[in-house]
C-alpha cells in the first residue's frame, strides 16, 4: 500500500469514528470469552503446577500432551470480516480527501510515495523491540502529513494587490488619501505621520512578528512603540549620536549603535550591557537562530558577539576601510557587507576569509536588501544604479536607476522592493524576477530626506524614517497574509512569548553551521570506505592518463641546468682536473713535500733528561702530527 493510500485510509477511518466497527469489537469480545471457557474446561493434569515439586521433568514432557487448537466457524467469520474491511479500504476518496492528498505530497519528507499497488520498501531491523517503534514513528509521520495538509486548507487569506482599471490608469498615481477612502477603519489607521523634527533623521526596526516598532534619532532620541495599539513602551534620550538600532530575539531587548560603543537596553529603557568590543559601530544585524549580534563601523572590522554568553565569536577585518552597510541573509545567516570600493563580501563567524566577493558597483555601496528566500539581493551605489543579483550564481539580473542614490532598500515578504532616495519612496512589484518598466507605488514627502525604509512583517504597511520624523503608508500585497503562530505570532500573549523564548534558546544553533549552503549540513556519504578509496584511485589514474597524453611525463625530459659551483659542467671539470697529471701539477706536489720536511726539521729535539715520565707521549704526538 502506498503512502497516499495509507493517508486516504487514515482519513476514512477518522471520519467513521474509529478503526474498527462495533460488530468486530463485539465479535472479538465473544471470542475471548469462548477461549477463556475452553481453557477453564482443561483437565487438572494440563494446568500449571503450583510448586516446582509438582512440575513434571523435562524428559516427561511430550508433544502429545499439547492439545491442537480448535478451529471453529468463528475463525472463518473473522477472516470474512477482514475481507470486507479490505474492500472498504480500497474505496476511492471523495473530493475533499483528494484535495488533502494532493496538498500532502509536498509534506512527505523522507517518505517516498509509490504508485498503484506498489508496496513501499520496509525497513528491516534485527531488534524486535525496535520494529514496533519504527512502525509507530511511521504512523505518527503520516498523521502529521495529513494535519499539515488540513491546516493549509484553513489558510483562506490571500494577498491582494492594487490593480488599475483601464489601460491609461497607473497604480503609482494613486495617493494614500485616495486609497484611505476604500479601506476599513483599522487599515486606515495605519496611515500616519509622526513629526519629530528636533532629533532626526530617524532609523527604525520592526520585530519579527511586526507588532513593535523601534525608533532611533540621529541626535540621541530612542523610543519603543506598540504601533498597532498606539501604546508607548519606553522613551528616553542617550545624549549621544545614534547610527543604527536593532531588535534582538524579541521586544524585551534591543541594541543601539551609538557614537563610541554599542549598547543593549531592555523594554523599560534600562541599560543592560555596554559592548566595548564594538568600537564606533555604524550598522547592526542580529542572527535570531544563533543569538549573535553582528556589527561593523568606522574601524572596518566585523564583530560577532553571542548575546546569551557574552563571548566574542568572531572578529574579521576585510581591509576595505570604514563600512556602514551590513545585512543578514535570513536564509543561511550569512552576513553581507558593502564596502567603499563597490565590493560586497559575505562572511561566516568561524572563517577568517570571506565566503564570497562580488563587485557590484563602480562606486561605494550605499544600501542593500535580501529577500527571505536568500535568492535575490538588491544593492544601490553612489553611481545612482540599483541592481538585482542572483546570489546562487553571483550574477546581475536587472538594473534600475534613481534620480539620486538610494539611501535605504528593503524587500517585503511577498517580494516587493522599496527604495528611499531623496524625499521619495518608490516601490516596485515583481522587480526581482523580471525587469519592470514602471513602479508599483510611490510617495513624495517634500522638504525631507528619507534615511530608512522597512516593511512590516505580516502586514501591508511600509514605514520609513526621514529627517522630520516617521511616516507609515499602506502598500497592498506587501505582507504575508497567513502567519505561523509557532514562528511569529502578532497576537501572542506574555506566556506564549516566554515559552517561545525558552524554545528559541533550546534550539539555538552553533556558529559553525553558518555557510552559503545550509542544506549541506547533515548530509551523509552512502559510499563505503573501500568504495571511496577505489573511486579516488580511479580518478588519479584518469588524471595521470590525461597528463601523460598532454606531454607532462616525458622520458627524454631535459633537466634544468643549475648555475654556480655545483652545476653539471663544474662537476665534470673538477673531476677531469683531478685525473690529469702534468708537469705543473708534479712540481706543486714536490714543493709541498719539501715544505713539510723543512717544517719537521726546524722542530727542537727534546733531550732524554727533560722528557720525564710523560716524555713518550710527546714523541707519539709529534710523530702523528
Amino acid at each position: 500500500m502506498s503512502v497516499t493510500d495509507r493517508l486516504a485510509l487514515r482519513m476514512h477511518t477518522e471520519a467513521e469514528g474509529g478503526s474498527f466497527s462495533k460488530g468486530n469489537v463485539s465479535h472479538t469480545a465473544r471470542q475471548e470469552d469462548a477461549d477463556h471457557t475452553n481453557n477453564a474446561d482443561d483437565s487438572d493434569d494440563e494446568r500449571a503446577p503450583r510448586t516446582l515439586r509438582d512440575a513434571p521433568a523435562k524428559s516427561d514432557r511430550t508433544p502429545s500432551a499439547k492439545k491442537p487448537k480448535q478451529r471453529d466457524n468463528k475463525k472463518r467469520s473473522k477472516s470474512s470480516n477482514k475481507d470486507e474491511d479490505s474492500k472498504k479500504k480500497k474505496r476511492e476518496p471523495d473530493a475533499i480527501e483528494k484535495e488533502i492528498l494532493a496538498k500532502s505530497e509536498k509534506y512527505q519528507r523522507g517518505l517516498k510515495p509509490t504508485m498503484g499497488d506498489e508496496k513501499p520498501a520496509a525497513i528491516k531491523v534485527r531488534s524486535k523491540k525496535a520494529q514496533p517503534k519504527i512502525e509507530h514513528e511511521k504512523r505518527r509521520r503520516e498523521i502529521a502529513i495529513v494535519d499539515a495538509a488540513r491546516s493549509e486548507m484553513l489558510l483562506t487569506e490571500q494577498a491582494g494587490y492594487l490593480e488599475a482599471e483601464g489601460e491609461m490608469e497607473r497604480t503609482y498615481k494613486v495617493t494614500q488619501d485616495q486609497l484611505a477612502d476604500s479601506l476599513d477603519i483599522n487599515s486606515r489607521a495605519k496611515i500616519f505621520d509622526l513629526k519629530l523634527e528636533e532629533f532626526g533623521p530617524y532609523v527604525m526596526d520592526y520585530t519579527t512578528n511586526g507588532r513593535h516598532l523601534l525608533l532611533g534619532g540621529r541626535k540621541g532620541h530612542l523610543a519603543t512603540i506598540d504601533w498597532r495599539s498606539g501604546r508607548l513602551g519606553a522613551e528616553f534620550h542617550v545624549r549621544e549620536t545614534i547610527r543604527d538600532v536593532c531588535w534582538l530575539h524579541n521586544e524585551n531587548l534591543f541594541a543601539v549603535a551609538q557614537k563610541k560603543y554599542a549598547y543593549i537596553y531592555d523594554h523599560s529603557g534600562a541599560e543592560v550591557h555596554c559592548l566595548q568590543k564594538h568600537v564606533e559601530p555604524t550598522a547592526l544585524g542580529f542572527l535570531p537562530f544563533h543569538f549573535l549580534l553582528a556589527s561593523t563601523g568606522m574601524t572596518g572590522r566585523l564583530m560577532y558577539q553571542d548575546v546569551t554568553e557574552g563571548r566574542i565569536i568572531g572578529e574579521h577585518k576585510p581591509g576595505y576601510g570604514p563600512n556602514h552597510v551590513l545585512k543578514v541573509n535570513p536564509y543561511n545567516a550569512v552576513v553581507h557587507m558593502g564596502h567603499g570600493n563597490g565590493i560586497v563580501t559575505m562572511w561566516s563567524p568561524r572563517q577568517s576569509q570571506p565566503l564570497a566577493k562580488m563587485l557590484c558597483h563602480k562606486g561605494p555601496v550605499q544600501a542593500m536588501a535580501i529577500d527571505r528566500s536568500g535568492t535575490y539581493m538588491a544593492t544601490s551605489g553612489l553611481d545612482g544604479s540599483l541592481k538585482i543579483w542572483d546570489i546562487r550564481n553571483f550574477k546581475a539580473l536587472h538594473e534600475y536607476s534613481t534620480m539620486r542614490p538610494a539611501q535605504s532598500l528593503d524587500i517585503s515578504q511577498r517580494g516587493l522592493l522599496a527604495a528611499g532616495w531623496g524625499a521619495n519612496v518608490t516601490v516596485w512589484k515583481d522587480a526581482l524576477v523580471t525587469k519592470v518598466d514602471a513602479p508599483y507605488m510611490k510617495r513624495l514627502l517634500p522638504s525631507t530626506t528619507v534615511s530608512d525604509v522597512r516593511f512590516v512583517p505580516y502586514d501591508d504597511v511600509l514605514g520609513y524614517g526621514h529627517s522630520s520624523g516617521l511616516s507609515s503608508i499602506v502598500i497592498p500585497g506587501a505582507g504575508e497574509p497567513n502567519f505561523d503562530a509557532y514562528v511569529a505570532n502578532p497576537f501572542e500573549t506574555t506566556k506564549q512569548r516566554q515559552e517561545a523564548e525558552v524554545k528559541q534558546l533550546l534550539d539555538k544553533l552553533a556558529p559553525e553551521t553558518i555557510q552559503l549552503d545550509p542544506t549541506f549540513i547533515g548530509r551523509l556519504d552512502p559510499r563505503s570506505r573501500d568504495q571511496r578509496q577505489l573511486e579516488l584511485l580511479e580518478e588519479k589514474r584518469d588524471q595521470y592518463a590525461k597528463d601523460k597524453a598532454g606531454g607532462k611525463y616525458l622520458d627524454n625530459e631535459v633537466k634544468n641546468k643549475m648555475k654556480g659551483r655545483n652545476s653539471s659542467a663544474k662537476r665534470f671539470a673538477r673531476k677531469r682536473l683531478n685525473n690529469i697529471m702534468d708537469l705543473k701539477k708534479l712540481n706543486e706536489i714536490e714543493s709541498a713535500k719539501k715544505k713539510q720536511q723543512e717544517s719537521e726539521a726546524k722542530r727542537r729535539k727534546i733531550p732524554e733528561s727533560e722528557k720525564g715520565a710523560l716524555g713518550r707521549f710527546y714523541d707519539e704526538k709529534r710523530s702523528t702530527a
